[in-house]
């Protein structure tokens, strides 16, 4: 018996038959060719696996009882070398009970010998058809993916075409702007993209971590200095304000600065003017400043960490970037961008993510933000060796994600708010193996603040062991 003939898209489905009855592979083999389908057949599990992992193959059709290997043993090998594959599992002893086993360990459909070949048809049809939707939607998401980016930033979520839309209204006119943000969320993307549609979009862009430096470095950093006016000091040097004369400075987690920065920060806002370390000559400059915080600035000045001249001179205009908790609907498109970009960097061709990925991906806070997102995938590409990311790709974490929920009332106790806070603390320095940078980043801090926080608690339990 023949199938009828099929569509078109029959031929974009190849589709190997796998039985230890070779007069059963040639049978098979025949109909599905004369079917319009490309079709091979092998005996071998081992090499109807090989043709998975190099891609000759979309659909496996598998007797469920070999000799060699099972049909639930080759179904989950399947999988692992290449999650898109579809196996239909093909069995003698039909029962509902197997059936839905099967469906739940991944198998797309599970029929009984002798092959009903209508329906097999029927099956097959259903694949091609959603194969051939799913490669012109990913074409169509390729297209979509260059209208979503806005140099360099990519979303479609409100919360970000709002700040795309106040990025461009502000580019031309600014000359101070305050990004603030949770870290990781791009607010140096969105600094960036201020420079590129400014007026001196030509001129140069320089970048400084406020916090990567202590006092007397960052303003050499920022101002320059003259030969030994520190130890150090074996030649005078341009500070970057001087380096992006007629261009722009992006200061990076401003509220890391120290009061006696902060000052200095101010009279160049205020004058245009700078003056190198160990010199008295005072230079003009022309530059447009960008700085960028995680920390909430207004309560920084309440609590008289911060200048409050320098502050509303900074924050006369603000855009708040948000977090990526904030834009959830822009995830499938920040990883189909990375996929993309890594993809490319690492010689590979993804075509996307299994549906356990995606729903490990959908269900994660992300503490991290876009900066996690894009490491995840990075470090995900490197590790599949399939056309798609699997769970077992992903970082430990993200495999076995934490159960969230209240705490039992029974467990409850009322504690101080410095106990929540130096508790929470610990666990995500615990969760980042002890790495205070990383640390930092999960909790929307700054590193010096993290820093600050853990002397002062080792301090108070030194206390708290001497008066024991």
């Amino acid at each position: 018996m023949e199938l009828s003939a099929g569509a078109p898209i029959r031929k974009n489905l190849p589709v190997c038959v796998l039985d230890d009855d070779p007069d059963q592979v040639e049978l098979a083999v025949e109909l599905l060719r004369n079917a319009g389908f490309p079709a091979v057949g092998t005996t071998d599990p081992h090499e109807a696996l090989r043709k998975i992992q190099l891609g000759g193959c979309r659909v496996v059709l598998v007797d469920f009882k070999m000799p060699a290997m099972d049909g639930f043993t080759f179904l989950e090998e399947a999988l692992h070398h290449d999650p898109g594959t579809y196996v239909i599992l093909v069995t003698g002893y039909y029962s509902v009970d197997s059936a839905i086993e099967a469906i739940k360990r991944g198998a797309y459909d599970y029929l009984c010998k002798p092959l009903d070949f209508p329906r097999l048809a029927k099956t097959l049809d259903e694949l091609a058809a959603a194969f051939s939707q799913r490669t012109e939607i990913r074409q169509l998401e390729d297209k979509l993916l260059d209208n979503l980016q806005f140099h360099g930033i990519v979303g479609k979520s409100p919360a970000i075409i709002e700040v795309f839309e106040l990025a461009r209204k502000i580019a031309r006119h600014y000359s101070n702007v305050l990004i603030t943000g949770p870290t990781g969320s791009g607010k140096e993307l969105v600094a960036r993209a201020l420079h590129q549609l400014s007026p001196v979009a030509q001129e140069r862009f320089a970048v400084c971590n406020c916090s990567a430096l202590v006092d007397t470095l960052l303003e050499s950093q920022l101002f320059g200095h003259m030969r030994g006016s520190f130890t150090g000091a074996t030649d005078t040097r341009a500070g970057l304000f001087e380096y992006a004369n007629g261009g722009t400075v992006f200061l990076d987690e401003i509220g890391e600065t120290s009061a006696g920065m902060q000052a200095k920060l101010l009279r160049l806002i205020q004058n245009r003017e700078i003056q190198r370390v160990g010199s008295p000559e005072i230079k003009k400059v022309n530059v447009r400043i960008i700085a960028a915080t995680n920390r909430d600035l207004r309560a920084e000045v309440l609590a008289g960490r911060f200048r409050e001249d320098l502050f509303y001179r900074l924050s006369s205009i603000e855009i708040r970037v948000p977090g990526l908790s904030e834009r959830r609907e822009d995830v499938p498109i920040l990883v189909q961008h990375f996929l993309k970009k890594y993809g490319q960097a690492y010689g590979k061709q993804f075509k996307g993510l299994s549906r356990r990925a995606q729903t490990a991906l959908l269900q994660h806070d992300w503490p991290g933000n876009v900066r996690e997102l894009e490491n995840v995938i990075s470090g995900s590409a490197i590790a599949a060796s399939g056309e798609f990311i699997d769970l077992g790709d992903l970082p430990e974490h993200l495999q076995k994600p934490m159960r969230r929920g209240f705490v039992p009332a029974g467990d409850w106790r009322p504690v101080p708010l410095d106990e929540v806070r130096r508790i929470h603390i610990q666990r995500v320095l615990e969760s980042c193996h002890g790495n205070r940078v990383r640390a930092a980043q999960m909790l929307g801090i700054g590193r010096t603040s993290l820093y600050r926080f853990l002397k002062r608690a080792n301090k108070q339990a030194a206390t708290a062991k001497v008066g024991a």
